[in-house]
């Protein structure tokens, strides 16, 4: 009886800590709403485009120091670090907030890119506690966890951007506050509850798992259709605005539904289920010993290779430095990472993809007024939400054919760059609605790119130092911020801009932003190239994961 309560408890904290993650992720891409009140710093401060775009940077150049972030996570508790991350935003933003509203004088520019830097490096140490500990809590189920977490991060710029809308009538100061403040409350909340737990260890922990996870999946493309009518409707003032962001908080709040599931559901198992618990580890491990794939067998049985499969490396492997070299799916340390072709080849390809697009939505404010739009917020929100299916779907599409061919996760990056590089191309053209369709297309491929990365990571370096390897990779926000959208962007937009009478300068026309999207679309097409090479190189890997898989449903239905 004992052992059962456990086991309802376990299960109950481990959805609740879930649950307490997406809403983290809800509101953790706050760095990616500086369209939303960059014109008002803009004029503010008398900045030209290429000063923009450096303030910009500055907010991607926080994310470098995410590192830190990494390396506590091996160290810190999850609790600890959410701490950090909270506080940090809320000095970032805050003082933000007391610019643009005029309640104190604009700081010198060097002070400005200072808490601009600390509002991006906050979403560092949420990300990083979020991931780390759910990548951990759901190891045989990456793929979806990746998709879930990153996709409700892509909506976060919608929510803010509804919400303030629907409020504030899109006033930049009040954007402000809420970016201050409520990541700060919601990181408070999951302080209690997001913990790492045991993970499952049957298969029918693990199908259960698959089932809650498609819940989260209806629960998020719900919300994400109802962001999208907000701006189909365009009724963006009144009660009636007031009654959507009413609807759209409860719909955030309705996973929390699941935990209470999962914990009544154990309750109700019978004492046979109890000893199939008990006894499903011994049998794994068994089949572990006998099949060892890497990290996706390691990671969860914690067992080193076996000694066969030790001993066929050490004879592939011809001298003794490269048999205590680890090859791809096992544990390894950054710099045996850094060592390996793959690590630098899945680098640089995820700087083309991330690179640009980041160009894209720090840009998108300026874009859509040399294109003529009056009201931006529309593209903001839209790349937001198409971001988020983006995320969502590539993470269970992968992982459905990860599990059913063993099919290398990098081709689904391929794909994404080459839909990204169409979008661009669309872009330059400035066809009548071209703006909608790129928000859309390159939206949906950076959300690929985000969700697929995340979990090929952990299957080709291990899970051991994934806090680290994570915040490394995402040293491609700020070198892309800063290469696209502070260089490229900042230079060719100011060398086609017109001066202002205040120091300032601005452009209308297709010709602002033609050259820097054709340079993008080559970046792209250098990206499938990386993505497809990736791909060649570690099918072998993904087969044995592939393996794996087909091997623990097999052994879970002859049990």
């Amino acid at each position: 009886m004992g052992l059962r309560r456990s086991s309802s408890s376990s299960s109950a904290l481990k959805w609740l800590g879930f649950v307490t993650a997406v809403w983290v992720q809800s509101i953790s891409g706050n760095n990616y709403t500086f369209s939303n009140y960059s014109d008002a710093l803009k004029s503010l401060m008398n900045l030209t485009q290429l000063e923009l775009n450096s303030l910009s940077v500055a907010k991607d150049v926080g994310k470098a120091f995410g590192i830190l972030a990494g390396l506590a996570s091996d160290r810190l508790s999850t609790p600890v670090i959410l701490l950090i991350g909270c506080f940090e935003g809320l000095l970032g933003y805050g003082v933000q907030w007391l610019v643009v509203s005029r309640t104190i004088q604009p700081l010198p520019y060097w002070q400005m890119c200072v808490f601009l830097c600390m509002g991006g490096n906050s979403t560092t140490w949420m990300n990083t506690a979020v991931l780390v500990t759910c990548i951990r809590n759901f190891r045989r189920n990456r793929g979806p966890v990746s998709g879930i977490l990153k996709g409700y991060v892509g909506l976060s710029t919608a929510i803010f951007t509804v919400v303030c809308t629907a409020l504030f009538s899109s006033d930049p100061a009040s954007f402000l506050v809420l970016l201050s403040v409520v990541p700060f409350a919601v990181c408070l909340t999951a302080v209690f509850f997001l913990r790492e737990v045991p993970p499952a260890t049957s298969t029918a922990e693990e199908n259960e798992e698959s089932r809650y996870f498609a819940v989260f999946n209806v629960v998020a493309i719900v919300v994400a259709v109802y962001l999208q009518s907000y701006d189909v409707i365009g009724i963006k003032t009144g009660a009636v605005s007031v009654a959507f962001a009413s609807v759209l908080l409860i719909l955030l709040a309705s996973p929390i539904a699941v935990p209470f599931h999962a914990y009544v559901r154990s309750l109700n198992l019978h004492e046979e289920d109890v000893e199939g618990r008990v006894e499903e580890p011994l049998l794994r491990s068994e089949i572990a010993a006998e099949t060892v794939v890497g990290a996706a067998a390691s990671a969860d049985n914690e067992l080193p290779p076996s000694p066969t499969v030790r001993k066929k490396e050490e004879e592939n492997d011809g001298d003794v430095e490269m048999k205590k070299r680890p090859v791809l799916g096992e544990d390894h340390t950054i710099l045996e990472a850094a060592l390996t072709v793959d690590f630098w080849v899945l680098f640089v390809s995820f700087l083309c993809g991330v690179g640009t697009g980041l160009a894209v939505m720090n840009n998108m404010g300026q874009i859509g007024l040399a294109l003529g739009y009056t009201d931006v917020s529309i593209f903001v929100s839209m790349m937001s939400i198409w971001g988020f299916f983006g995320r969502i779907l590539s993470g269970t599409i992968s992982e459905h054919f990860i599990k059913k061919l063993g099919t290398p996760r990098p081709l689904w990056n391929a794909a994404s760059q080459i839909a990204m590089a169409v979008g661009y191309l669309l872009m330059a053209l400035a066809i009548p609605g071209s703006l909608y369709f790129g928000s859309i297309v390159v939206g949906a491929c950076y959300g690929v790119r985000l969700a697929i990365t995340v979990p090929i990571a952990s299957e080709l370096f291990g899970l051991k130092y994934y806090g680290l390897l994570y915040n490394i990779l995402i040293l491609n926000f700020p070198l892309g911020s800063f290469l696209f959208s502070g260089l490229l962007a900042g230079l060719l937009y100011d060398a086609e801009a017109t001066p202002t009478p205040d120091g300032g300068n601005t452009c209308v026309g297709a010709h602002c932003y033609r050259l820097v999207f054709i340079v993008m679309a080559f970046t792209s097409i250098i990206g499938v190239g990386l993505d497809l090479w990736l791909a060649f190189r570690t099918k072998e890997i993904y087969a044995k994961i592939h393996a794996s898989k087909k091997v623990k449903t097999s052994s879970g239905n002859l049990i």
